[in-house]
């Protein structure tokens, strides 16, 4: 093999490397939707278990449930968001009134399903961190064992049905 068809080959293969390894920071930077069932169930033991001190917890900008794209964000069962890492002007704000850009009261479904099965998946437009443009966005919720309040996480990009049969109901 001739010196420069050598080099041509490891040009390749780097730059094949450098595209399979960006490949792979991509997919690390978006939550799934079985990161995102698992993080809410993780997120309902721990204020089952330490109550307004968990809240404390979600209310940090940088606590375990903000991973990825995504965050952990708490209501109680009025409606009044109680959580939001990302968000603070949000809390003690009664959400029920706020529709998404297609008119949806979001947070009544949220709160059906809360109140209903205990948990599930909805999907809204909502926009994603750092942008003003609202985005398809589908969240899992789920009651808090034993307290007034649900927690929830989205995803972006993925539709209600894609999410369930990633992470299941």
């Amino acid at each position: 093999m001739k010196a420069w068809q050598k080099a041509a080959w490891q040009c390749l293969i780097i730059t094949m490397s450098l595209f399979l390894l960006s490949g792979l920071a991509l997919a690390e930077g978006k939550a799934t939707p079985q990161e995102v069932k698992a993080k809410v169930q993780e997120a309902a033991k721990l204020l089952q278990e330490k109550g307004d001190e968990g809240l404390k917890i979600l209310n940090t900008k940088d606590n375990p449930f903000v991973w990825k794209d995504t965050y952990v964000f708490a209501y109680n069962l009025d409606g009044k968001m109680i959580a939001h890492p990302v968000a603070p002007h949000l809390l003690n704000k009664d959400m029920m009134a706020i529709k998404d850009v297609d008119g949806k009261l979001f947070t009544g479904e949220f709160l059906e399903i809360a109140k209903g099965k205990g948990h599930g998946w909805s999907d809204y437009k909502w926009p994603k961190p750092g942008s003003r443009e609202p985005s398809l966005k589908v969240s899992y919720i789920m009651k808090v064992p034993g307290k007034p309040w649900f927690v929830g996480a989205g995803i972006y990009d993925f539709s209600k049905a894609d999410a369930i049969k990633q992470a299941g109901d």
